[in-house]
């Protein structure tokens, strides 16, 4: 049972390092992401590492951009033409940390070969919001003078967008990070790319990483292989769009949530709680 780990990073290589230390495994490769407005050669001393391989096609990805989708497509489709016939393609960011030892991940994953693990809300707050990302024109990836004025005049007098697709919109906070299978990875980059439409509607999405992949896999046939839940601990507070930063005194709770992984963390806030994740796993 083989698993591609696929990390999406842009700071911070030591806890990059320490991340990818902790789900080394026999049947385990890393791929890194690391943003193109970032300089590589910090992040160099990885590529020493066995089973690590940085993604060739970089991308400059802008927070809440489609250029943060696309970076993922891009990624995948660079995993998926290796053909090492993995079972598992597994998102990461550089700031998750895993919460079980690597052992009881791939037990996990072994058990449910076949299986795909994503996030979403079918009936929410977050949904019902979240048709502003598509509905309006949004110009995060766009870098002009008045963009954020012209971006204001053009939803004024332009009707609503609506989805090209002819799809149930599925999505949700925890949306972003997953862990499917190559095949239905295969499904919806082929998705993205075979529809002009689609791939330039995105570009005016806002947050389209958090609904973009749940809505074509449960539009799919595997959505019948697909269970709602990513075994992410990720907490957003209150009327946040950026998920809180993991501390020591969020330990218990962590562990008690059953989850594999969580995020985020932020080492220079605080190390602790990794050290004592790491004690946890090392006796568990």
């Amino acid at each position: 049972m083989r698993v591609a780990h696929l990390i999406m990073a842009h700071k911070n290589p030591s806890q990059l390092l320490r991340l990818i230390k902790k789900l080394e495994h026999p049947e385990a490769d890393f791929f890194i992401h690391i943003d193109k407005k970032v300089d590589i050669t910090y992040f160099h001393e990885l590529s020493d590492l066995p089973q690590v391989n940085f993604i060739k096609n970089r991308t400059l990805v802008n927070w809440g951009g489609y250029s943060t989708t696309n970076a993922i497509l891009t990624s995948v489709k660079e995993v998926l033409d290796l053909d090492e016939n993995y079972d598992f393609i597994n998102l990461l960011s550089g700031q998750d940390y895993p919460l079980r030892n690597t052992q009881i991940i791939h037990d996990h994953l072994a058990k449910n070969t076949g299986k795909n693990f994503i996030s979403y809300d079918e009936e929410s707050i977050w949904l019902l919001e979240a048709k502003e990302r598509y509905k309006k024109y949004h110009f995060t990836d766009f870098n002009f003078k008045g963009k954020h004025f012209i971006e204001k005049i053009v939803n004024w007098i332009t009707p609503n967008r609506t989805f090209p697709l002819k799809m149930k919109i599925y999505g949700g906070a925890k949306g972003t990070w997953w862990t499917i299978t190559p095949e239905c990875a295969s499904y919806v980059c082929q998705s993205v790319n075979s529809s002009k439409k689609l791939h330039a509607f995105l570009k005016f999405c806002w947050g389209s990483d958090e609904f973009l992949i749940s809505t074509l896999i449960m539009n799919s046939p595997f959505k019948n292989s697909t269970i709602n839940d990513n075994f992410r601990y990720i907490f957003f507070p209150p009327k946040s769009a950026r998920p809180k930063n993991l501390l020591i005194g969020d330990f218990e709770q962590l562990i008690s949530s059953e989850m594999l992984f969580a995020r985020k963390f932020e080492t220079d806030v605080d190390i602790k709680i990794l050290a004592e994740i790491d004690r946890y796993t090392i006796k568990n």
